[in-house]
Protein backbone atom coordinates (compact mmCIF):
# COMPACT_ATOMS: atom_id res chain seq x y z
CA UNK A 1 0.00 0.00 0.00
CA UNK A 2 1.28 3.29 -0.69
CA UNK A 3 1.45 5.79 2.21
CA UNK A 4 -1.68 8.14 0.87
CA UNK A 5 -3.94 5.05 0.50
CA UNK A 6 -2.30 3.77 3.87
CA UNK A 7 -3.48 7.51 5.55
CA UNK A 8 -6.92 7.45 4.36
CA UNK A 9 -7.50 4.06 5.44
CA UNK A 10 -6.17 5.12 9.09
CA UNK A 11 -8.38 8.13 8.68
CA UNK A 12 -11.44 6.11 7.94
CA UNK A 13 -10.83 4.18 10.93
CA UNK A 14 -10.11 6.92 12.98
CA UNK A 15 -13.37 8.85 11.80
CA UNK A 16 -15.51 5.19 12.31
CA UNK A 17 -13.78 4.76 15.93
CA UNK A 18 -15.08 8.45 16.82
CA UNK A 19 -18.40 7.75 15.52
CA UNK A 20 -19.06 4.11 17.09
CA UNK A 21 -17.53 6.19 20.61
CA UNK A 22 -20.28 8.80 20.45
CA UNK A 23 -22.87 6.55 19.26
CA UNK A 24 -21.78 3.77 22.28
CA UNK A 25 -22.26 6.94 24.61
CA UNK A 26 -25.17 7.95 23.43
CA UNK A 27 -26.51 4.74 23.96
CA UNK A 28 -25.39 3.97 27.02
CA UNK A 29 -27.07 7.54 28.17
CA UNK A 30 -30.50 6.32 26.86
CA UNK A 31 -30.31 2.61 28.22
CA UNK A 32 -29.96 3.93 31.85
CA UNK A 33 -31.89 7.01 32.03
CA UNK A 34 -32.18 7.65 35.32
CA UNK A 35 -35.71 8.41 37.40
CA UNK A 36 -36.52 12.43 37.22
CA UNK A 37 -35.12 14.20 40.31
CA UNK A 38 -37.99 16.67 40.41
CA UNK A 39 -36.84 19.95 41.07
CA UNK A 40 -38.38 23.70 40.51
CA UNK A 41 -36.24 25.32 37.35
CA UNK A 42 -36.07 29.02 36.83
CA UNK A 43 -37.29 29.09 32.86
CA UNK A 44 -34.77 32.07 32.69
CA UNK A 45 -32.01 31.08 33.87
CA UNK A 46 -32.12 27.87 32.16
CA UNK A 47 -32.69 29.82 28.60
CA UNK A 48 -29.53 31.92 29.47
CA UNK A 49 -27.51 28.48 30.36
CA UNK A 50 -28.76 26.81 26.77
CA UNK A 51 -27.88 30.31 24.77
CA UNK A 52 -24.21 30.51 25.83
CA UNK A 53 -24.14 27.09 23.59
CA UNK A 54 -26.88 27.55 21.24
CA UNK A 55 -28.28 30.47 18.76
CA UNK A 56 -32.26 30.80 19.36
CA UNK A 57 -34.74 33.52 19.93
CA UNK A 58 -37.16 33.61 22.86
CA UNK A 59 -39.03 35.82 24.92
CA UNK A 60 -36.47 37.23 27.45
CA UNK A 61 -39.52 38.82 29.58
CA UNK A 62 -41.36 35.42 30.42
CA UNK A 63 -40.59 34.69 33.98
CA UNK A 64 -41.81 30.77 34.61
CA UNK A 65 -41.00 27.79 37.04
CA UNK A 66 -40.66 24.37 35.62
CA UNK A 67 -41.08 21.57 37.67
CA UNK A 68 -38.76 18.85 35.75
CA UNK A 69 -35.54 17.10 36.15
CA UNK A 70 -33.20 20.06 35.56
CA UNK A 71 -30.05 17.47 33.77
CA UNK A 72 -32.53 15.92 32.02
CA UNK A 73 -34.75 19.07 30.74
CA UNK A 74 -31.70 20.61 29.67
CA UNK A 75 -30.24 17.42 27.67
CA UNK A 76 -34.03 17.44 25.84
CA UNK A 77 -33.04 21.32 25.34
CA UNK A 78 -29.73 20.90 23.42
CA UNK A 79 -31.27 17.77 21.41
CA UNK A 80 -34.10 19.90 20.08
CA UNK A 81 -31.83 22.68 19.74
CA UNK A 82 -29.42 20.65 17.79
CA UNK A 83 -31.81 19.22 15.68
CA UNK A 84 -33.28 22.48 14.75
CA UNK A 85 -29.73 24.29 13.68
CA UNK A 86 -28.98 21.09 11.33
CA UNK A 87 -32.20 21.49 9.66
CA UNK A 88 -31.19 24.04 6.78
CA UNK A 89 -32.18 27.12 8.22
CA UNK A 90 -30.49 30.50 9.44
CA UNK A 91 -29.47 30.56 13.33
CA UNK A 92 -31.60 32.78 13.98
CA UNK A 93 -35.12 31.16 12.60
CA UNK A 94 -34.75 28.95 15.65
CA UNK A 95 -36.65 30.03 18.73
CA UNK A 96 -37.82 28.44 21.85
CA UNK A 97 -41.66 29.37 22.98
CA UNK A 98 -43.08 28.55 26.55
CA UNK A 99 -46.66 28.59 27.05
CA UNK A 100 -48.73 27.68 30.50
CA UNK A 101 -51.62 26.45 30.63
CA UNK A 102 -53.84 25.35 34.38
CA UNK A 103 -52.33 22.08 34.10
CA UNK A 104 -49.38 21.96 32.24
CA UNK A 105 -46.29 23.25 30.60
CA UNK A 106 -46.18 23.78 26.88
CA UNK A 107 -42.54 24.32 25.56
CA UNK A 108 -42.16 24.56 21.81
CA UNK A 109 -39.13 24.74 19.95
CA UNK A 110 -39.69 25.90 16.44
CA UNK A 111 -37.26 26.09 13.20
CA UNK A 112 -37.47 27.05 9.50
CA UNK A 113 -35.93 24.23 8.14
CA UNK A 114 -37.17 21.69 5.11
CA UNK A 115 -39.34 19.77 7.97
CA UNK A 116 -40.13 16.13 7.41
CA UNK A 117 -41.81 13.60 5.38
CA UNK A 118 -44.70 11.75 6.60
CA UNK A 119 -42.55 8.53 6.77
CA UNK A 120 -39.86 10.33 8.63
CA UNK A 121 -41.96 11.75 11.31
CA UNK A 122 -43.85 8.45 11.75
CA UNK A 123 -39.88 6.78 13.03
CA UNK A 124 -38.19 9.90 13.87
CA UNK A 125 -38.54 8.94 17.47
CA UNK A 126 -37.48 5.47 17.00
CA UNK A 127 -34.51 4.23 18.60
CA UNK A 128 -31.67 4.55 15.81
CA UNK A 129 -33.66 5.33 13.23
CA UNK A 130 -31.74 8.15 11.89
CA UNK A 131 -31.79 10.68 8.15
CA UNK A 132 -27.87 12.03 8.56
CA UNK A 133 -24.95 9.99 7.47
CA UNK A 134 -23.83 10.55 10.99
CA UNK A 135 -26.40 10.34 13.36
CA UNK A 136 -27.06 7.82 15.72
CA UNK A 137 -30.94 8.10 16.33
CA UNK A 138 -30.63 8.46 19.54
CA UNK A 139 -31.37 12.00 20.33
CA UNK A 140 -34.94 12.26 19.42
CA UNK A 141 -35.40 8.70 20.87
CA UNK A 142 -33.79 10.15 24.18
CA UNK A 143 -35.75 12.89 24.18
CA UNK A 144 -39.19 10.86 24.34
CA UNK A 145 -37.88 8.88 27.13
CA UNK A 146 -37.62 12.30 29.43
CA UNK A 147 -40.75 13.29 28.30
CA UNK A 148 -42.32 9.79 29.14
CA UNK A 149 -40.06 9.68 32.62
CA UNK A 150 -41.94 13.14 33.31
CA UNK A 151 -45.15 11.86 32.62
CA UNK A 152 -45.26 14.33 29.61
CA UNK A 153 -46.03 14.28 26.18
CA UNK A 154 -44.14 15.39 22.83
CA UNK A 155 -44.93 15.97 19.41
CA UNK A 156 -43.82 16.79 16.12
CA UNK A 157 -45.52 18.61 13.25
CA UNK A 158 -44.68 20.42 9.95
CA UNK A 159 -45.32 24.63 10.27
CA UNK A 160 -47.29 25.84 7.34
CA UNK A 161 -44.74 27.92 6.18
CA UNK A 162 -41.95 25.55 6.41
CA UNK A 163 -39.82 24.15 9.17
CA UNK A 164 -40.64 21.72 12.50
CA UNK A 165 -42.31 22.38 15.55
CA UNK A 166 -41.60 20.02 18.04
CA UNK A 167 -44.16 20.34 21.59
CA UNK A 168 -42.96 19.11 24.25
CA UNK A 169 -46.04 19.03 27.24
CA UNK A 170 -44.99 18.41 30.63
CA UNK A 171 -48.03 18.48 33.78
CA UNK A 172 -47.49 21.09 35.66
CA UNK A 173 -47.26 20.18 39.47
Amino acid sequence: LNEARLTRVFSTIDERINHLSEFVQGYGKFAKLPEPKITQINWQDLLKQLSVQWQFSFDAQQQATITADAVQLEQLLINLLKNAHESGCASEHVSIELENKPHEVHIKVLDRGKGMSDTVMQSALIPFYSTKSTGSGLGLALCREIIDAHHGHLALHNREDGGLLVRVILPAV
